[in-house]
């Protein structure tokens, strides 16, 4: 099976690779003779840039998208800049055909120098997938800067990739137990004084 991580990030090192990397190996334990590919954006602007200007992708982003259009599952990770998803992340997007990641499960994933921006994922992220007609896993990974080496990262890590290996392996993600409902007639009688 063939696993893409997209990332957006800019710098080196970038926090968005390194989330990226987590979430592949997070992937990679769960699913077996897992081939891994990354497509760092940064290294793609230019062609990106031409290929609007002129309509055909340079050699190596002709390659980057035959990768990411016929991988299993796709994790994709982007910095936050003004609240939403950087503009070469969308434009890398945008210049793959509308139809190709139809079906093909992806995990959302961003990164921000705040916890206030994490409604990314849910504002921006995946209504991008969601009109790509991607299978969007139900749990997307958000990491401020105070998330690194933090008690929850780990957690949302680990549940993420276990959704996605699920969809690329054809199982369900497995359903948390339902809490007991307790009608409110019974709550409210156990309140009262008994006698």
């Amino acid at each position: 099976m063939k696993l893409v991580v997209v990332s957006a990030g800019l710098s080196v090192p970038s926090s968005t690779r390194l989330l990226g990397d987590r979430l592949a190996a997070a992937v990679g334990s769960r699913v077996d003779d897992l081939e891994l590919e990354v497509v760092e954006l940064r290294d793609l602007a230019v062609e990106i840039a031409h290929n609007f200007t002129s309509g055909f992708p340079g050699r190596k982003l002709a390659a980057a998208i035959e990768s990411v259009t016929s991988a299993d599952g796709l994790i994709v990770v982007t910095p936050v800049f003004s609240a939403s998803y950087s503009g070469l992340f969308k434009s890398f997007f945008d210049v793959i055909d509308k139809d190709a990641l139809a079906g093909m499960p992806v995990l959302i994933a961003a990164t921000g120098g705040t916890g206030r921006h994490s409604l990314v994922l849910d504002h921006a992220l995946r209504p991008l997938f969601a009109h790509l007609r991607a299978v969007v896993v139900p749990t997307g990974v958000y990491a401020a800067s105070e998330d690194w080496g933090a008690d929850g990262l780990d957690g949302r890590v680990q549940r993420a990739a276990g959704e996605l290996a699920g969809q690329m392996l054809g199982r369900p993600a497995k359903r948390a137990a339902e809490p007991e409902v307790v009608p409110f007639e019974e709550q409210l009688a156990a309140l009262r004084p008994a006698g």
